[in-house]
Order: C-alpha cells, then structure tokens, then sequence
C-alpha cells in the first residue's frame, strides 16, 4: 500500500539513500532539507511521486509549515523519517553556548516537534511509522563529540517514551543507530579531524572504519534497509536499532 512519507536531511547520505528506498517500495516520498538543488537532484533519481520542501528545521515555525504543506498536497504524513542531524569534533571545554544549542536544537528539538506534529493524525488512523536516525552515539559516549552525543542520546530517550504512549495506537516508534556511515558528514568529520591533528584524512578515514569491528564504514543501504524494517513490522517499537558492525553490543 502507497504511504505519504516525509524524509528530513533528504539532499543527500542517509536522508537521499532512505526517499529512493522509500520511493522505489511505492511510496510518496516528500524531501525537505537546506539545498533546494540537492533536494531536486535527489527527486530527480526516485521512481515514484515526490515533493521537494527546502526548509530550516531549526528555524521557528519550519516544522509545522512543512507538515501543512505535506497535507496540503498529499495527506497527512504516515511514515516519518527524522534524518536531519549534524556533528562537530570538538573537546568538550571547547564547545561554546551557540554550539551546544544549534547541535540540541537540529539533532533533538527538531524530531521532537516532527514528532510532535506527525502523531496526532497517525493516531487517528490508527497507523503510524515515527523513525529517527540516531547513532551509536546514543548508546555510548564518544570522545570530542559531547554535543551531539548528549543529543542523541535524548533523542533515543524521546523515541522510548512516544513508543510507551502509542503502543496500543498501531503507531510504532523506532531509533535506527548506525556506527560511522559512508556520507558526506562523515567527509565534514574527516576534514575537521585532519585539519586539527594535522594528519593525512586518509589516515583519519582508516581510523573511523576501524572503529566499526566489521573493519569498515556502514553503507547508507545498510541504514535504508533498517528503515525498510521498521516501516514493515507492526510488532517492532521502541527500540533502537544499532546498524555498526557490532561495534555496540546491546
């Protein structure tokens, strides 16, 4: 059965990656990020209906303006993918006021109110698939990365308690938390690391695939298939779902 979803951080790496699975399982598939370009090229590639929303999500009024405009051209959104999300290496006594602000309101503000606003009418009809892309980094601390840790792991706690309200809802709410994935924020990682230590990237590129036990980066697939999964299973929520390579155990 087509679904209208809504896919955040769709211009490219897991966001891109999620709309064209999405979209090629029959899907409508409506994209929102920053880069109206790289929303249309990615809309370019999907088999099926899409709709291109560029959009701050960090911006007041940005996610219930984008809601509006899903239901107004479609329906109310059925299977939301929360992707949007952004990190920095920093040490923790680096990180300034604006820093720890702009990570907890893109990486947990943000879903929380797609969350917010997505589950009135998926009660209603009584289904719904809330995903957020999380990361390992919800699980476990990681060095130089407090920010964007801290709110990851608010958002896993946030996905918990909606799981807990919507059980009896034919609702479902999910985490997915892959290790370091082959994307262009990992690149913006890489870069940051290497510009500060002064190593070649390609050494720092080395470095984060070790971390994965499996000896190299998670694929945005691998990531795409975990969505296909939650969306697919009506027993499957509140959990977070690690996509690592075993580097989380749990």
């Amino acid at each position: 059965m087509a679904r209208t979803s809504l896919v955040t951080g769709a211009g490219r790496g897991i966001g891109a990656a999620v709309a064209r699975r999405l979209s090629g399982e029959g899907h409508r598939v409506a994209l929102t990020a920053r880069s109206e370009a790289e929303l249309r090229a990615v809309a370019a590639t999907l088999p099926g209906e899409s709709l291109v929303l560029p959009a701050d999500l960090t911006e007041p009024g940005a996610v219930a303006g984008l809601f509006d405009a899903v239901e107004a051209a479609w329906s109310p959104v059925e299977i939301l993918v929360a992707n949007a999300g952004s990190g920095t290496a920093t040490p923790l006594h680096r990180i300034t006021d604006e820093e720890w602000t702009a990570a907890l309101a893109l990486n947990l503000t943000a879903p929380f109110q797609c969350l917010r606003r997505a589950i009135p009418a998926m009660r209603a009809a009584g289904w719904g698939r809330l995903i957020v892309i999380a990361s390992t980094a919800a699980k476990q601390g990681e060095a130089h990365l407090a920010a964007y840790t801290a709110a990851k792991h608010g958002v896993l706690g946030l996905v918990r308690a909606a799981a807990a309200e919507l059980a009896r809802t034919g609702v479902t709410a999910n985490a997915i938390c892959p290790a370091y994935v082959d994307t262009p924020m990992t690149e913006r990682t890489v870069d940051a690391v290497a510009e500060r230590t002064g190593r070649p990237p390609a050494e720092i590129r080395a470095m984060l695939a070790a971390k994965q036990p499996i000896g190299r980066m998670i694929s945005v697939a691998e990531v795409a298939d975990a969505v296909s999964f939650c969306v697919a299973s009506p027993a499957f929520t509140g959990q977070g779902l690690n996509i690592d390579g075993g580097t989380v155990q749990s």
